[in-house]
């Protein structure tokens, strides 16, 4: 299964018969509130409200909204609504988490933490997804938000932590494309001897579930056409459903260009941990809010 859009992964989620349970740190936000109604309205993710109850009280009059009063825990300090709703995932009552109105570092501090986080011992990676008008499905570019010089084994940890990602939502083999600026190896160009190496590991069924292919250029990557012109063979030509950048910036510039310049939706959620984490900006849209729900509850369905 691959999905075109973000219309056709929320009408698979609609099809489950339950839905997933999502546990909100300090939801006490509007912005998310709203989101996690929408998701719930569409029966794709129940939220489990934690914070300080006045603020989501205020939120839902304002909205016109209620939840049940046993989905609502009072947890009013920001670092402890953290390390609750952790709680909520660990004792299995909460399937993923989302983060609310609250830095970024106080939700990973109760993730990480040894004896009560939800840690794996691996690297935790982002996951983002992206509706290209111009392309014809989903396009994964990662790490832009979390990895920041990531070596060649933590791009093998990115991988794998995408691919599995990319198989709970229902993906069988996904195409994964190392890119750099050119399609060659070249000595010279740390970038292009990873990406081979990369490739090799998944020749060698070191990295599997997946096709990877690389080096590979941005363009050869998500143009057939393109590709063929320049003579370069690769099933994942035209067809990448991971671009896997070779750091941070790159990664972020690939996100931020597909959103800001080319009109794209995105989704994005945190891989690696026990659980899907929804770790959208405080000033992220409600609807990028949602789709990032959306997109974690399936990840979340393993």
């Amino acid at each position: 299964m691959v999905f075109k859009t973000f219309d056709q992964l929320i009408e698979h989620q609609k099809g489950h018969p339950s839905m997933s349970r999502m546990a909100v740190a300090a939801a006490g936000d509007e912005h998310t509130i709203e989101a996690a109604l929408h998701a719930r309205k569409e029966g794709i993710a129940h939220p489990i409200l934690v914070g300080d109850k006045k603020l989501i009280d205020e939120a839902l009059a304002h909205l016109g909204e209620s939840v049940d009063p046993g989905d609502i825990y009072d947890v009013p300090d920001l670092a402890e609504s953290a390390r609750f709703a952790v709680g909520l995932v660990r004792e299995g009552k909460a399937d993923f988490l989302m983060k609310g109105k609250l830095d970024t570092s106080v939700l990973l501090k109760a993730v990480v933490d040894k004896e009560h986080g939800l840690g794996k011992g691996g690297i935790m990676s982002h996951f983002t997804a992206f509706e290209v008008p111009s392309y014809h499905k989903l396009l994964v570019p990662v790490d832009g938000g979390m990895v920041t010089y990531p070596t060649l084994e933590q791009k093998k940890c990115i991988i794998e932590n995408t691919v599995g990602a990319l198989h709970a939502m229902g993906y069988e083999c996904p195409k994964v494309g190392v890119v750099a600026c050119v399609e060659k190896l070249n000595p010279k160009m740390p970038e292009t001897v990873e990406g081979d190496a990369l490739k090799q590991m998944n020749l060698r069924g070191e990295i599997t579930g997946c096709i990877v292919e690389g080096p590979i250029s941005y363009d050869c990557a998500v143009s057939k056409e393109i590709a063929d012109f320049k003579g370069f063979e690769s099933p994942c030509a035209g067809d990448c459903d991971v671009l896997v950048a070779p750091n941070i910036h790159a990664g972020n510039l690939m996100g931020k260009m597909l959103t800001v310049t080319c009109g794209a939706k995105m989704a994005g959620f945190i891989v690696g941990a026990k659980c899907p984490i929804v770790m959208t900006s405080r000033g992220s849209t409600p609807l990028e809010k949602y789709l990032s729900i959306v997109i974690s509850a399936a990840a979340a369905r393993q």
